[in-house]
């Protein structure tokens, strides 16, 4: 995507974390192009599900699922993934938990990789890639949670119980350094632990904002070697905590 672009996609996203909800003609004028150029603009943002379009307008989700979440530091996320991608070749099979950063990572793969197989419990991923021929998905099986679009509960564990992959990417909502990462929901919580048994590296994407956030439930993942990537504006002295936690910062 040409840089110029992906300057209008945040720009676009930062107008309408503000007013919710804009006209094109509106977004035209700020953005200085044409209703042409954001019409198109808009439709590309739509079917990667950052926005939905409503007569003449554009809005972002109102639910709390993972296509909005997408919206909130898209370019953070995009930059973040962009990075972590690069750990995976050709040909690799990996395992992927749901969320935000992690589905940008899906995407990202699937644009610049070929002939990988990608394992995840996310519902949302695999329809977020469904049109990328170069890519094998093996969904997990599960209970289906409907917020957050992925597949929770024991038959998790016994379907990744078949698998044995170099790294597992996951994404986290908050971090305590008591505790370390945390997640807000048991069950989500449960099927990385459960996971995280068939991987060498866990391989964590987050903004650096969850680093003041702590979820109510710990992910217990110290037992695996973790990488993180995550943005610039991680402290020094998290920074610090994490690497004597064995936690290696990209």
């Amino acid at each position: 995507m040409p840089r110029i672009k992906k300057d209008r996609t945040e720009q676009i996203l930062q107008l309408l974390t503000r007013n919710h909800q804009l006209d094109v003609a509106v977004l035209s004028k700020e953005l200085g192009v044409s209703p042409v150029t954001m019409r198109k603009d808009l439709d590309e943002m739509e079917a990667k599900g950052l926005i939905l379009r409503d007569h003449g307008s554009a809005k972002l989700p109102e639910t709390d699922d993972i296509a909005s979440r997408l919206a909130y530091h898209y370019e953070e996320k995009r930059k973040i993934a962009i990075r972590a991608a690069e750990l995976v070749a050709d040909g690799d099979t990996l395992m992927v938990e749901s969320g935000s950063c992690c589905a940008l990572l899906a995407a990202r793969l699937a644009e610049t990789r070929k002939s990988l197989t990608i394992i995840t419990n996310s519902v949302f991923i695999v329809e977020y890639i469904r049109k990328y021929r170069n890519i094998q998905t093996i969904l997990l099986g599960g209970i289906y949670q409907n917020d957050s679009q992925c597949l929770v509960g024991p038959m998790v564990r016994e379907a990744a119980m078949n698998y044995h992959v170099k790294y597992f990417f996951i994404g986290t909502d908050g971090w305590n350094e008591r505790i370390g990462f945390t997640n807000k929901d048991q069950l989500r919580a449960q099927a990385v632990r459960d996971m995280a048994a068939s991987c060498d590296i866990l391989v964590l994407l987050t903004e650096s904002e969850k680093f003041h956030q702590a979820g109510t439930v710990p992910l217990n993942i110290a037992d695996r070697p973790k990488l993180l990537f995550t943005d610039d504006g991680l402290d020094e002295a998290t920074r610090q905590v994490l690497e004597r936690g064995e936690v290696k910062v990209s």
